[in-house]
């Protein structure tokens, strides 16, 4: 194998492959009685097939032959027969409907699981994962289980109608059925030769796949981006690269799946049909044979080969579920899970006290970006971080909002340690405004409150006044309930992040947490809630990145960070007068030859 081809263009081992489908298969466990159901309806229906041609070879052999057959006895054969067929329709609609509602239960199951652990999962695993791979996991993969579990369903009609069909024809003609199970291990060598090869085949569709949902999510994303830099042909080409492979991968389960299924079975069906027929030739030649039989064995051959048609059909299904089955075990196994508390995490925050301890901090636990910070935030007391792009800035709030697992040191709230509380505390207590504000498909109140329906209208309406957002809500159509598309897109930046404002204070937060909050706002909206940040912080420990100096001089600290270290510490006063990197960049942008972004 070439250095550069993914594992994923490997073929899944057999042992393998029965770990995973047994795996898959616990998730049917709960839904056993529909199953078991199914499985009954599936046993009669081998019966009920057996039956039948039984009918049709008695009336045959009996009457017909001997031309006996009276209307009585025509109506009631044609009864039976109608009774039996009866029979066979509900035996199949109860084996598919069962299976079919207990298959589609598991599935959801799996989805819902797959959802609930994405969401435990620490922002690293993110970091290294495309959104299009997640989504292509969640939403494709889960849907390829139900086909995989069908395939139990066919495999166990199939067992049953061949064990049931070769039983009858072994009491009809001895010979001739033995002669038709000699083709069974031929057919186990096909069985095991596409199982094998054609994991490798469902693997590479699966990759690419995943690379074209990836590649459409990023163009979705960044369309603005693409348009605004004429990018689209270079994209449009670069999807149909990926696109052109993703066909080259379903040509090859194509042609893999039209060599290796239907074909062999109906081959070995003619070859097996043919030596009976020749058989039952030669026996007519020295003592008679029954037509009804000939009629009724050569039924049970094409039962016999009928389902495994099917289960080679459905060998297809098979291998896509196995490969979507890996898939979707490599997330519910990953072990990047989001920072833990302990286990008796039940501290509460009180007074809002934030202290460092010489904390490092490394994104892939290797090289650090965080260098022995340390410092305190009494409560109410405002603790700014300011440096260029990429001084660790953003990474202290992600370690403080236990967004990642930071290495050596502490961090302590109210002196103690920040993993003995419990999260949904901190995540409460702990208030952040991120410098881009995402909005959720939905209206302006739903924004605010998050969807919590403990936050009345009234606290959504006062916390939006708090940070000036009521004047641009009461001009929108519906005010409160005017509609929020997909990210607020209708909005400017700085009315989305006015609402973001608003979405954390209406939470009453113990400790502020900005992210470059004013990023996106223009000088006149920020303004109008410098006012309302001072009254928000008033009383709350605020941890602040800042990018315009302006607004951080009244900081009780500020932090000058460079390459993950702490450089200077002061307040605005004392910095500007010890005239390090901190006074530099307040000159310059007072001077106006550097721009707060920079």
């Amino acid at each position: 194998m070439a250095k550069n081809e993914s594992a994923w263009s490997q073929s899944i081992p057999m042992k393998q492959q029965f770990k995973i489908m047994r795996r898959l298969m616990t998730y049917t466990k709960p839904y056993k009685v529909q199953f078991i159901g199914a499985f009954v309806a599936a046993a009669a229906l081998a019966i009920i097939n057996v039956l039948l041609p039984q009918i049709l070879q008695y009336f045959v052999d009996h009457y017909l032959s001997k031309l006996d057959a009276t209307v009585a006895v025509i109506l009631g054969v044609a009864a039976l027969y109608a009774l039996g067929t009866l029979l066979k329709a509900l035996s199949q609609f109860f084996q598919s409907f069962l299976f079919m509602m207990g298959s589609e239960r598991g599935l959801e199951d799996v989805r819902r699981k797959l959802f609930s652990k994405l969401h435990q999962l620490g922002m690293r695993y993110f970091d290294q994962t495309p959104a299009g791979s997640i989504v292509s996991r969640v939403t494709n993969d889960t849907m390829t289980l139900a086909d995989f579990w069908n395939v139990i369903l066919s495999v166990v009609v199939g067992l049953f109608s061949v064990v049931s069909s070769f039983w009858i024809m072994l009491a009809t003609d001895a010979a001739s059925a033995w002669l038709v199970l000699a083709f069974l291990p031929v057919l186990l060598l096909v069985i095991w030769y596409y199982s094998t090869f054609s994991s490798r085949v469902y693997r590479q569709m699966r990759s690419k796949l995943s690379a074209l949902n990836t590649q459409l999510n990023e163009s979705i994303e960044g369309i603005q981006i693409i348009q605004q830099f004429r990018q689209e042909k270079r994209i449009s080409d670069e999807f149909e690269q990926t696109n052109q492979a993703y066909l080259d991968t379903r040509k090859a389960m194509i042609k893999t799946n039209s060599l290796l299924l239907s074909p062999i079975i109906n081959l070995l069906y003619t070859f097996a049909l043919v030596g009976v027929l020749y058989g039952f030739g030669q026996n007519s030649m020295k003592h008679y044979v029954a037509a009804g039989m000939v009629y009724a064995f050569t039924t049970y051959v094409s039962n016999f080969f009928n389902p495994m048609t099917n289960m080679m059909d459905s060998l297809s299904s098979l291998q896509d579920g196995v490969v979507a089955g890996s898939r979707i075990f490599r997330i519910l196994d990953d072990d990047e899970y989001a920072p833990k508390q302990n286990p008796d995490a039940h501290a509460v925050i009180s007074q809002g006290k934030i202290e460092f301890k010489h904390v490092s901090f490394a994104y892939d636990g290797e090289n650090e970006i965080l260098h022995d910070i340390s410092f305190v935030a009494n409560p109410g007391e405002t603790v700014a971080l300011v440096g260029h792009t990429g001084s660790g800035k953003s990474s202290i709030i992600n370690v403080m909002m236990r967004f990642y697992e930071f290495g050596q040191g502490q961090i302590l709230i109210d002196d103690q340690d920040i993993r003995d509380f419990d999260l949904a505390d901190l995540r409460k207590k702990l208030g952040l405004v991120l410098q881009d504000a995402f909005m959720f498909y939905g209206d302006i109140s739903s924004n605010i409150r998050l969807f919590n329906d403990a936050i009345t209208d009234e606290q959504v309406q006062e916390a939006a006044k708090f940070v000036q957002a009521d004047e641009f809500i009461e001009k929108l159509p519906g005010k409160y309930h005017a509609k929020v598309i997909e990210s607020g897109s209708q909005f400017s930046s700085g009315q989305r992040q006015l609402l973001s404002f608003a979405r954390t204070v209406v939470t009453n937060p113990k400790v502020l947490v900005l992210d470059e909050a004013t990023a996106n706002i223009d000088t006149e909206t920020e303004a109008m809630i410098q006012e309302g940040l001072k009254r928000l912080r008033s009383g709350r420990t605020t941890i602040a990145i800042a990018h315009r100096l302006s607004t951080i001089k009244d900081a009780d600290l500020i932090l000058v960070l460079d390459n993950g270290r702490v450089i200077e510490r002061g307040t605005h006063e004392s910095l500007v007068a010890l005239g390090g990197q901190y006074a530099d960049m307040y000159h310059l942008q007072e001077s106006g030859h550097l721009t707060p972004a920079e």
